[in-house]
């Protein structure tokens, strides 16, 4: 049972990274709607996915309820943000077609150059994110293999719980720095558009 509940937690984990990526993806999106569309259908793959592993790790693991409901709060959480996200997207949309109309061609190379820049910087932190993915699992094996009884599970919530700090604090700092060099980049572009 304790090696079950230890791949239902790797998974739940792997999972949770997969759906903050795709967010960060929709968040980066800007259009078409059918892009949007399938950012979407990827998501709600990966929270059946997350469900599916929660609901597997209750039936097993009765005194490990507190952690449980850390996950359900934190797929509540991840599914709000996919919203908003998603609302932040459309409008972004519709605000760059109109912008279009109004202003024409150069908008048009404008948005294709950053677009291109959106998505190699969102690929870029869409390795990151697995690379990190993978070091956790490893982590978690090797902590496996040299622990026993109770201290074992103690080591464990505390290892894992202290990444998960690590994990939210690294992806807040990978947004703000996409976030801010999107911002630079529209702002050289506006005032700056001979550099």
């Amino acid at each position: 049972p304790d090696v079950h509940v230890g791949i239902c937690n790797r998974e739940i984990v792997k999972f949770d990274l997969e759906v903050k990526a795709l967010i960060q993806d929709i968040r980066d999106c800007s259009g078409p709607l059918s892009a949007l569309t399938k950012l979407n259908t990827k998501v709600k793959e990966k929270f059946q996915q997350l469900r599916y592993r929660i609901q597997e790790l209750e039936r097993s693991k009765q005194h490990l309820l507190q952690e449980v409901e850390n996950h359900k709060k934190q797929m509540l959480s991840n599914q709000t943000s996919c919203r908003k996200a998603n609302l932040t997207c459309k409008i972004a949309i519709d605000n760059l077609e109109k912008a279009e109309l109004l202003w024409g061609g150069e908008l048009l190379r404008q948005r294709k150059t950053t677009k291109e820049s959106l998505a190699q910087t969102s690929s870029t932190i869409t390795e990151s994110l697995m690379g990190i993915s993978r070091m956790m699992s490893q982590q978690v094996q090797q902590s496996e293999a040299s622990m026993s009884g109770t201290i074992q599970l103690g080591q464990k919530l505390i290892t894992k719980y202290n990444r998960r700090e690590l994990t939210d604090k690294l992806l807040i700092f990978l947004a703000l720095a996409l976030f801010l060099a999107t911002v630079f980049y529209i702002v050289k572009k506006r005032l700056f558009p001979f550099l």
